[in-house]
């Protein structure tokens, strides 16, 4: 249960050892935000998630879960303009709730991280292949998927690279980032734009199609919802429960801002830009998804979707007869996916500095360049466990951990941001969330209330996960951490 102190966590951030250097404004940071959240979940998650839960509806489901991640957002934006250091929910447990909760949160990120930037490489690969198809870049089966052959490369390839970027520096990251931001861009103002004039509203009819069971043999307790199994409800699709489940699912699309936060620290005012870059970039992204989700439904029946397709909002264009701009949202995905591991990868990266800086991890992964200023050595780890993960391993499967450990860190954020007003009502807060005895706890039960409409399979994936991290505490971290040893010690 020992605390660290706000004050602390900041004079540790000014270690020559340990120093990142400070690059970012605002607009880095919004367009950082921007750029993960617009990935797999714009060009893939839409069309599936309105075939199999929600139906023209899933614009109601974007709602729910942009709702969701609003209020977590003001939790955040305060939290990091008063805690400007590395780390995210991990810093801003350990300032709170004490140093278990913080490695276990920590744990946690490292999950949704590190998978997520793993599932998006994999996801690139696909949309890769997709367009070079026929060319003389085309990637052999035997080595373009883990599914099909040996390994899949373009995946190890990719995770290699971007390592490679965030070695260099944050500011060349960001540098790449908006380039590539401006082209996702471009090609979803295409798809609105063209997509809007070939809707036919009869496809929004019924709006929230009339509730179904679920299909057969998924009715066990890893395929339904722990909620349906907590209440015995039959599992249903589509009708209202389907919209919620829906957002609980598409929440993994808006995934992403958090990681505006653990760039704090190499953030040059990051009482004032922090909290513009969180939500700013969340309120972009959503207008965006809406209008997206709309173009997908309304362009083609929800019961013609390809569940299975790697490419849904391609195949809405191909539905039309506008070939063309299925092949241009493949080379756009292609192309945006790249940045969507990069920032994946790079909020891990800050994530496990921090804890390593902290001596819950070994001291020397905490190792700053002395000519980059980036953290290569645990960047470097991070680029190699990514790489072998996206390379080896499918990933279908492992999606929903990426929301289920998002929500669990924005649960502790919404509390932690109650407590640390009551704690330190002393501490200089350049953001305040509004209404925050009203925000913080309707934040944390509505992202409660989500993680429960996952499904059985994830929950016993995820508690595996933070076992396994609880004994990697227990056994190194407990011992080794700067608060465990006397400041004398610490210092030498």
């Amino acid at each position: 249960m020992r605390r660290k102190s706000v004050e602390q966590s900041i004079a540790e951030t000014e270690e020559p050892e340990h120093r990142l250097k400070k690059n970012l404004g605002a607009l880095d940071l919004m367009i950082f935000g921007v750029g993960v959240i617009i990935g797999a979940g714009i060009f893939v998650v839409t069309g599936t998630v309105a075939k199999t839960n929600s139906g023209p509806a899933i614009t109601l489901s974007f709602l729910i879960a942009g709702l969701a991640c609003g209020l977590a957002a003001l939790c955040y934006a305060e939290f990091a303009a008063t805690v400007p250091v590395a780390g995210s929910a991990y810093t801003f447990s350990y300032a709170t709730f004490g140093e278990l909760v913080a490695w276990i949160i920590g744990w946690d990120l490292a999950l949704e991280f590190t998978i997520g930037a793993a599932a998006l490489a994999t996801s690139f690969s696909g949309y890769y292949q997709e367009v070079v198809d026929g060319s003389f870049l085309e990637v052999p089966t035997g080595i373009a998927s883990a599914a099909d052959g040996f390994v899949d490369l373009p995946a190890v390839v990719i995770s290699v690279l971007v390592t490679v970027v965030l070695i260099v520096g944050i500011k060349f990251s960001s540098r790449v980032n908006q380039a590539v931001v401006a082209i996702k861009l471009l090609v979803i103002a295409m798809v609105l734009i063209f997509g809007f004039s070939h809707i036919d509203t009869a496809n929004y009819v019924p709006f929230i199609p009339e509730s179904k069971p679920a299909p057969a043999g998924s009715g066990g307790f890893l395929d339904s919802t722990l909620i349906s199994t907590l209440t015995g409800a039959e599992p249903a699709v589509y009708g209202l429960a389907g919209v919620i489940a829906g957002a609980s699912i598409v929440f993994f699309a808006f995934l992403g801002f958090d990681i505006v936060a653990t760039t704090a620290e190499e953030t040059r005012n990051p009482q004032r830009d922090i909290p513009r870059g969180i939500i700013g970039s969340l309120v972009i992204v959503t207008v965006l998804y809406i209008a997206v989700s709309l173009v997908v439904t309304g362009m083609q029946p929800y019961e013609q979707i390809d569940e299975n397709d790697a490419a849904p909002l391609a195949t809405a264009f191909d539905a039309v007869g506008m070939e063309w701009m299925g092949r241009l949202i493949a080379i756009g995905a292609c192309i945006g996916l790249i940045v969507v591991v990069m920032i994946l990868m790079l909020g891990q990266t800050r994530v496990g500095f921090a804890m390593a800086r902290d001596g819950l991890l070994p001291k020397p992964l905490a190792k700053v360049h002395p000519v980059f200023g980036t953290p290569y050595v645990f960047t470097a780890i991070t680029g190699l466990a990514v790489a072998a993960i996206s390379g080896f391993v499918e990933l279908d499967t492992l999606v929903n951990l990426v929301s289920i450990g998002a929500l669990f860190a924005f649960v502790l954020v919404s509390i932690g941001v109650l407590l640390l007003r009551r704690q330190r009502p002393d501490l200089p807060r350049a953001f305040r969330t509004p209404m925050i005895y009203v925000v913080s706890p309707v934040s944390a039960l509505l992202c409660a209330y989500l993680m429960l409409n996952l499904t059985g399979a994830t929950w016993v994936r995820f508690l595996v996960w933070m076992a396994l991290g609880l004994v990697v505490y227990l056994l190194y971290g407990r011992t080794h951490s700067r608060l465990a040893r006397p400041v004398t010690e610490d210092a030498t």
